[in-house]
């Protein structure tokens, strides 16, 4: 008897969990076996980073009734947290362990319910290169050696790491932290010295919530170029708004004059007006220019960021406290430089009112998610290769609709997809639930039914025969 097919997962998080599961669900539906391989840097299969905290007060960013893991079924979330005990309502922000326990279920959900012969291997390691493999598949290759060949691969490799800063060579190796939420990089922060995070977004809230908790003295400075907390979500939410726009090619400035006529027309309330458009952002990103796009980023980006990617109240409560008590301070400018001090860092901060020194116990780096091409050695070498190209913004990788990358020519692969965060530069609102859900069971459905059609012939997903080529990459 042959083998089942295999779909390798790159990345045991939110996006690859969410893919295993539909992967799994949609084959039983249809009576195919197939076999899918997980590979997790550290073996947290099913949680990745931003579920695998281990704070209570670490909340998720949305409500429950928007976070089922499930397309097309939008109460699993809430039905699964009754089932605990937790109590929860739709309105509700559960603890984000909770959801890595939630996501975690499922998963074993899936592959208890799957057809038979269908199968997930869990594998913990580091996937450093992929090559050609005979027939049109690909060879799964580890760090250390060893591998396993994939009739198709997913790269489910979420959010990179923050963007290196060269302004901190002077601290490197010493209290600070380049990566907050490498496994073990935040132990010892909490020691009542004061802590300085570059970045005034969700990853300092994280990081401030943690710190000030386990020590009543500890002070949080926040810097950043515009010094913008995010917004916290209204305890009763609005509907989403419409927003009237053209049809065809769409400006910039059109598109800003009608958001700010939308929430005019809706009495200054601008909550519903977001969320009206949320859903509309991939085709409203896809009708800009590519130099619309570029000035999005550059002067419109953070103002969207801080009002769409929101605080539970809970948690903006506790920011305002802290605020108040003067244990949070926003400082609005950048980072130039630190050095060792006996305290910890000294940090030189051009700030709004002119330069400024600050002595720290820590630095860490919250500036959000960096070019994946810059810091995964994978993706580096796909790249290198001709096997990938990033988008042209470098927010991730360049692919067709269907998640395919595209390989230096243009051309997409028929074994080789992408999904969540790396489709930033193609879609821009893609890192949350609900997008990479149905991105998900989208994918899914293309991967299974080419398995139906072509059974395990030379074509399976539909492939089209391509020369073996190696794709080498270097350790980091």
């Amino acid at each position: 008897m042959r083998n089942p097919p295999t779909v390798a997962l790159v990345g045991g998080g939110a996006s690859g969990t969410l893919s295993a599961v539909h992967l799994l669900s949609y084959a039983h539906a249809r009576g195919v076996p197939l076999s899918v391989t997980m590979i997790d840097r550290y073996g947290r299969h099913g949680m990745g980073q931003a579920y695998s905290t281990t704070d209570p007060h670490h909340l998720l960013n949305a409500c429950a009734e928007k976070m089922s893991a499930i397309d097309g079924d939008p109460g699993h979330l809430l039905r699964w947290a009754a089932g605990q005990g937790l109590g929860a309502d739709g309105s509700a922000f559960l603890p984000r362990a909770a959801y890595g326990r939630y996501l975690c279920h499922v998963l074993a959900e899936a592959e208890r319910r799957a057809a038979p012969g269908g199968r997930v291997a869990r594998m913990t390691g580091t996937v450093r290169a992929l090559a050609r493999a005979p027939g049109g598949g690909w060879r799964v290759r580890l760090a250390g050696g060893g591998g396993f060949d994939a009739d198709a691969v997913v790269l489910a490799t979420g959010n990179p790491a923050p963007a290196a800063r060269p302004e901190l060579a002077g601290a490197a190796g010493y209290r600070y932290v380049p990566a907050p939420w490498e496994p073990g990089a935040l132990i010892g922060i909490d020691d009542g010295s004061p802590v300085l995070v570059i970045g005034t977004g969700l990853t300092m809230v994280d990081v401030a919530i943690s710190v000030t908790r386990a020590h009543p003295g500890t002070v949080v400075y926040a810097v950043s170029r515009h010094g913008l907390l995010p917004r916290p979500h209204p305890c009763d939410a609005p509907p989403p708004v419409a927003v009237p726009l053209p049809e065809g090619p769409l400006r910039l400035a059109g598109l800003l004059r009608a958001v700010r006529a939308a929430v005019v027309h809706n009495g200054g309330d601008w909550h519903g007006v977001v969320d009206g458009l949320r859903p509309r952002v991939p085709e409203l990103w896809a009708r800009l220019s590519g130099e619309d796009r570029r000035r999005f980023l550059a002067l419109v980006a953070r103002y969207w960021e801080v009002h769409r990617h929101r605080l539970p109240p809970a948690t903006a409560a506790r920011l305002d406290d802290l605020l108040a008590q003067g244990r949070l301070r926003l400082l609005r400018g950048r980072v130039t430089g630190a050095d060792a001090s006996p305290a910890g860092l000294t940090v030189r901060v051009a700030a709004g009112d002119g330069p400024r020194e600050l002595d720290v116990g820590w630095v860490v780096n919250g500036t959000g998610p960096g070019s994946p091409a810059d810091r995964d050695p994978l993706l580096a070498g796909l790249i290198a290769a001709g096997e990938a190209r990033p988008d042209p913004l470098g927010l991730g990788l360049a692919t067709a609709a269907s998640g395919a990358l595209l390989d230096a020519a243009g051309r997409p692969h028929d074994r080789l997809f992408t999904l969540g965060p790396t489709l930033r530069g193609t879609l821009y609102e893609t890192t949350a639930i609900p997008e990479i859900r149905a991105q998900a069971a989208r994918l899914a459905r293309r991967l299974v039914d080419s398995v139906a059609a072509a059974g395990r012939a030379d074509t399976v997903f539909g492939c089209r025969r391509v020369p073996s080529a190696s794709v080498t990459t270097t350790e980091s």
